[in-house]
């Protein structure tokens, strides 16, 4: 049973500035991300598309996030987190340049490619620093307060641009975006340093074996394979709202004025600047029980899911409030699977396990904004029924996540009857398998 702790006692103020510049570019990758949950309709009528169209927009720039996860790990692994943090801000800022001056419909799904390819190198980027410059007591904390920081991005991209978008308009809005986050390249350049001791990781040539060796490796622990499942099922529910879908939902589906729209997508906002940190606080200190609770927020969710979809009629804010407050909680829950990959990874393979349990929220995403997209197509513009994939995909997201929960359970006592150190002590309960069947699930995970 491996662990990812640094040999660090205590993080420097240096350290801590570092990872502030660094948690700025992912302010800039959520913001260019969630840009389309207000102007998708802006989008619609710019290019002439309808609603399976614009979701394409979403699964586009969230497949190719999803597709460059694992690639981002190893690049990580291999270049430090300094060097793929410039490449990301380049591909951010180019990408919403050409959304800027984009015309046509396929130029805008170029741009939102060129972005999304941006916006995968960023987190898996800041974690590893994370990982690099603070001991395992609080990565945690430091995670979460990534993920919180990451919304001040998305709480620019409510309110302030549905405003520039009605003043100054699509093209001076996106452009000046886009020209901010290039010149950010020389404040990464000038303070990040990829380790307490050196400003870049010496790159290691390795072969195409070796590294899809270290992949499979990462892929083969139980404890990254259930990091990957809690990403999946805790945070595509708020993605697919904040990213395209709210502003249409609540417009078009309930009535409500394009304003009151964004403004309530701010409550994901707050919320889960919020729960970022009482979340990890709150893990970092019990981290046995960190799985109990990702358990019980996913009840939560199929309850809360289930009186939004049969609510008759018109859904009050009284409700919806509540409900995107609770659900806004899915995103500091999805950090959790990024402490399973770092508890059970060692420190040189956290990037890759890390980039493996971050494709499980955004597959999930993908999968969702599709299907909204094309179930609203075939049900007449019904959001009932299309926002009734989010309630299938929790529940099948959930199953599998519990599989693999009782899979690194069986590990973890494995692994201490091997007289094995464990990250974390877990207490044996009634449902664990036991003695040989133990063993032979652990080894078939």
């Amino acid at each position: 049973m491996s662990s990812g702790s640094p040999a660090i006692a205590r993080a420097s103020a240096r350290s801590w500035l570092i990872w502030l510049t660094a948690a700025f570019v992912y302010v800039l990758a959520v913001f260019h991300r969630t840009s389309f949950g207000v102007a998708g309709l802006e989008a619609a009528d710019r290019f002439g598309v309808g609603a399976a169209a614009l979701g394409t927009f979403t699964v586009l720039q969230v497949g190719v996030y999803a597709a460059m996860q694992i690639p981002t790990g190893v690049l990580v692994d291999r270049f430090g987190p300094r060097n793929v943090l410039t490449a990301a801000l380049v591909f951010l800022g180019s990408g919403q340049v050409l959304l800027a001056v984009a015309d046509t419909y396929a130029l805008g799904l170029l741009a939102r490619g060129v972005l999304g390819l941006g916006d995968a190198l960023t987190f898996v980027s800041v974690l590893r620093l994370a990982a690099n410059h603070f001991p395992a007591k609080q990565y945690m904390l430091v995670t979460a307060f990534t993920g919180a920081l990451g919304f001040a991005g998305n709480l620019a991209a409510t309110l302030p641009l549905t405003l520039l978008l009605a003043g100054p308009g699509w093209l001076p809005t996106f452009l000046a975006a886009g020209l901010v986050t290039v010149l950010f390249v020389a404040i990464v350049q000038w303070r990040v340093h990829d380790t307490p001791h050196s400003r870049v990781t010496e790159s290691q040539a390795a072969s195409a074996r070796e590294v899809g060796r270290q992949v499979l490796t990462a892929l083969r622990v139980p404890g990254t394979r259930l990091g990957f499942w809690t990403h999946f099922s805790t945070m595509f529910g708020q993605n697919v709202l904040v990213l395209l879908w709210g502003v249409p939902f609540l417009v078009q589906g309930q009535g409500y004025a394009a304003t009151t729209a964004s403004s309530l997508l701010a409550v994901f906002v707050i919320g889960s600047m919020i729960g970022g940190p009482l979340v990890g606080g709150f893990v970092g200190r019990k981290p046995e029980a960190r799985m109990p609770l990702v358990l019980g927020f996913l009840a939560t969710m199929a309850v809360v899911w289930t009186v939004l979809l049969s609510w008759p009629g018109r859904i009050p804010l009284a409700v919806l409030v509540p409900a995107f407050a609770l659900i806004s909680f899915g995103g500091p829950m999805s950090t959790i699977g990024f402490a399973l990959a770092r508890d059970y990874n060692p420190l040189p393979r956290v990037g890759t396990a890390t980039g493996m349990v971050n494709v499980g929220g955004f597959v999930a995403t993908t999968i969702a904004a599709l299907a909204i997209g094309v179930l609203l197509e075939v049900s007449g513009g019904s959001f009932r029924v299309a926002l009734g994939s989010v309630l299938a995909l929790l529940l099948f997201g959930s199953w599998r996540m519990i599989v693999w929960y009782l899979r690194a359970r069986a590990a973890v006592f494995a692994a201490q009857e091997r007289g094995e150190a464990v990250p974390v002590q877990i207490r044996r309960r009634p449902w664990d398998v036991r003695g040989p069947e133990r063993q032979r699930v652990a080894a078939a995970a």
